[in-house]
This record gives structure tokens, C-alpha cells and sequence, in this order.
């Protein structure tokens, strides 16, 4: 399983424009600190537009290649890969098998891989938002428990992973991973990693249950995506579902998504609400995401048809040097690279969240002192502020922005709205016997 630091920046295509122009993109995600980049499905989309309604995996989006270049579009392909890596940027893209275009040929050339009704019409995808049943009638969804060629359909899918490693992609975000079964995640995975054992394979898991999470997990994932985004900074579930699957496989968090609302239009532009949001989502977990346009603060949420990069909009903030920084803590400390154990302490003020983590890989120990408020300032005290780890070595303040230079017991400090105070110490080694 690959450990390694996963500071991700998600570029949406439809936003970046045409693939020479994405090489500006990578200087400035290098810049932040982020290491790899993840960028949703590129491929030749059906009559509906979708990003995700893929016609024909070995085509391309026509909105994203140059049509004035001497390239072809596959070149085209592989030199804006070669440019990500020569910016030290390591490059995941989405792998969609649960289902595709309603109107890509496959339906007509393999109809014994997909699901279809009683009355001859073929089923699509669809999935439960707040209780509301959501169809995508665009997409035609693969059978991949009934299907009578299981084989020729599991080879079809080994071409098109082969097709893009072999473009120089590294990784892949596997979209909606628990529809499909872990068996075929485990010959999937397992058979690329035997030639190719660098490849990372992270798990879309969001919107389904803990135990299905845990299943896909065990599929041989690298990564999975959490739910951190979504917490209240209160409540018992986060960490309930973290210590569920940390076990099984380290999780990515993220502020937003190409899924979700934009953050800066959710909190009407507070920008110390998207400050918080990102130092708690990046120190979290063992990974993090950020979409392109969160660094400045952008309000419109990407749309996987309508979105063009006219809509790249004005910066509203810039958040780059806060981004760098929360990047370089998460990059020097392995304790936020692992889904170390964790815990909420308990204090005197809740308008302030104190989280606790504990290395097992080394021998690190971190304090998150964290003001809930993002419109006041709040009182965080504590007699003893080392009573709080278990380490006896001083306290280093690690902080994005100001950092005291010592940490006093008793401890007193005001939290500007939504400021995040990060606390470093280490245990002593245990001498082996």
C-alpha cells in the first residue's frame, strides 16, 4: 500500500480550457505546496456533455484539445502530463467503470454488459440525495455481477487503466467505487499493481454507508475520501467513521468539491471560514483536496456540462500564502500523514475545538486548537497545556501565520474568528530490548 503525502489540487477540465493552457495551472498548485494533481475525466463524453457520461475511452473531450496544434489530441495528452511532472506534480485522473454514456457504443457492441429493465430499456445509475431519488438518464450502467462476460468486460477496463498509466498518469480517483464490486476493485487493482506497484488507486466513498466504505476499503485502496467537510466541529460521527476505516486505508479530506457548493458562497465570503476550513480538512486526515478556484475565494460551482474557463472568475481573496503554509506544515510532519489516532478534548470554552493526534509511525504527538466562531474572537485556557499529550518535550508552535515562540503553563490565548493554533511535540523513543 503507498504511503505517501497526498496534497492534492483537483483541476476541472471544463474550467482549465484546452490541455496547453493547463501547464499555468500546474506552476501555481507546485507553488501551494500540493504534490499531486487529480483532474476528472477527460475522455470523449455522449450527446448529454457530462464529464461523467463517457462515449468512447480512447477519445477526447473536443473542449480540451487545441484544435490549431500539430499535436494530436493523445500528444496533446501526454506533453500536458510530461508538464505536471516536470512542475513536481504527480497526476491522478478519474476512473469511471460503474457506468457510461447511454449513447456510447459499447451498448450496441457489448449489450450482455449492462443492466437492463423488464420492458428492454437499458437502467441507469442513480443515487439518494436527501431523500430524493436522483437518475442520471444520460449514463447506461455496466453489469458487473450478472453480466455473462465478465471477463471481456474486466479486459475492457484493464485496456482503458493500461491506456491512461501508459499516457503517464499515476493514480486514479475510482468515481462512485462502492457500486461497483470489491472482487473486480481487487483484480483490478492487484493486477496493476503487480506491474505497475507505484500506481494509487483512491476510493470515491462519499454518500454511502460506514460498512460499505469499510468493504471498498478492503478492496486494496490506497486512499478513500472522508466526510470531514460536512462536520459540525460537534457532533460524534466524524470520528466514529474515522476510526472505523483508518485501519483499512488512510482517507482524504477536502473544504469543497466539484460535487459540492462552492465554500465562499456557502459562508457568503468569510474568508476566515475558508481559512479554517482547509487548515482542519488538510491536518485531519492522512490526505487532503482542494479544487482549483478555492485559493481565490471563487463562488460558482463547476458544472460537469456547462462549465468553460470564461468562468474563471476574479480573484475575491487570495489564499495562496495560507494554502503554502497549511501545506508545508502537513508536508514536514508525518503525524498529518497518517490516520494517526485521534481524539476530542474536552475544555473549558465550546466555541473551541482541542483535537488531539498521535503518531504510531513516530513518535509525534500534535494539538489543533481550533475556534469554531468564524465571525468572533474566542478564549481558549488550560492550567496545563502538557496535560493535554502524553509527550513530556516542549510544545513547538507550528502554526499558519503568527507563532509564539514559547508555550507558558498555565495557557491563555484569544483565537482571532476561525484561527487555528497547531502544536508539535515528540515522545521519547522506547529503547528496544
Amino acid at each position: 500500500m503507498n504511503m505517501e503525502k497526498m496534497i492534492v489540487y483537483n483541476l476541472f477540465p471544463l474550467l482549465a480550457g484546452r490541455f496547453p493552457r493547463w501547464k499555468e495551472h500546474f506552476g501555481r498548485a507546485a507553488n501551494m505546496g500540493f504534490n499531486w494533481v487529480f483532474v476528472n475525466p477527460i475522455q470523449l463524453p455522449g450527446a448529454s456533455g457530462s464529464l461523467y457520461s463517457i462515449a468512447d475511452y480512447f477519445r477526447y473531450n473536443p473542449l480540451l484539445v487545441d484544435p490549431e496544434s500539430k499535436q494530436t489530441a493523445e500528444e496533446q495528452v501526454s506533453n500536458m502530463v510530461r508538464a505536471a511532472k516536470k512542475a513536481g506534480l504527480r497526476m491522478m485522473i478519474d476512473l469511471v467503470i460503474n457506468h457510461c454514456s447511454v449513447d456510447a457504443d459499447l451498448l450496441k457492441k457489448h449489450p450482455e454488459w449492462f443492466v437492463w429493465q423488464s420492458d428492454g430499456k437499458i437502467a441507469h445509475p442513480g443515487c439518494n440525495e436527501n431523500g430524493r431519488k436522483i437518475v442520471w438518464k444520460d449514463l447506461a450502467r455496466f453489469d458487473h455481477r450478472h453480466t455473462r462476460d465478465k471477463d471481456g468486460m474486466y479486459r475492457f477496463f484493464r485496456r482503458v487503466m493500461d491506456h491512461l498509466l501508459d499516457l503517464g498518469f499515476q493514480g486514479f480517483r475510482c468515481d462512485a467505487a462502492y457500486q461497483v464490486p470489491a472482487s473486480l476493485w481487487k483484480r483490478l487493482i492487484g493486477e496493476t499493481k503487480s506491474k505497475r506497484p507505484e500506481t494509487v488507486f483512491a476510493a470515491e466513498t462519499l454518500g454511502c454507508t460506514t460498512e460499505q466504505t469499510r468493504r471498498t476499503a478492503a478492496a486494496g485502496f490506497d486512499y478513500i475520501f472522508n466526510s470531514s467537510k460536512w462536520w459540525d466541529f460537534n457532533g460524534h460521527w466524524l470520528l466514529e467513521q474515522y476510526n472505523l476505516t483508518r485501519d483499512l486505508a488512510p482517507s482524504i479530506g477536502f473544504p469543497e468539491s466539484h460535487d459540492t457548493l462552492r465554500l465562499c458562497d456557502e459562508l457568503e465570503g468569510n474568508v476566515n471560514g475558508l481559512r479554517q476550513r482547509y487548515l482542519f480538512a488538510s491536518l485531519f486526515s492522512a490526505g487532503v483536496m482542494m479544487p482549483i478556484g478555492f485559493e481565490y475565494g471563487a463562488r460558482r460551482k463547476p458544472h460537469v456540462v456547462k462549465t468553460r474557463p470564461k468562468d474563471w472568475e476574479e480573484p475575491y481573496v487570495d489564499l495562496t500564502p495560507f494554502i503554502r503554509e497549511t501545506n508545508t506544515i502537513k508536508r514536514a510532519h508525518p503525524v498529518f500523514q497518517e490516520e494517526a489516532p485521534t481524539e476530542v478534548l474536552s475544555n473549558g470554552n465550546p466555541n473551541v475545538l482541542v483535537m488531539w493526534k498521535g503518531s504510531l509511525k513516530t513518535q509525534e504527538e500534535a494539538l489543533l486548537i481550533l475556534n469554531k466562531d468564524i465571525h468572533n474572537r474566542q478564549t481558549f485556557s488550560t492550567p496545563r497545556i502538557h496535560d493535554l499529550v502524553q509527550a513530556g518535550a516542549p510544545l513547538v508552535d507550528v502554526s499558519p501565520g503568527i507563532r509564539l515562540d514559547y508555550i507558558p503553563d498555565p495557557f491563555s490565548y484569544e483565537l482571532a474568528p476561525g484561527q487555528g493554533i497547531v502544536l508539535i511535540t515528540n515522545r521519547d523513543e522506547v529503547p528496544e530490548d
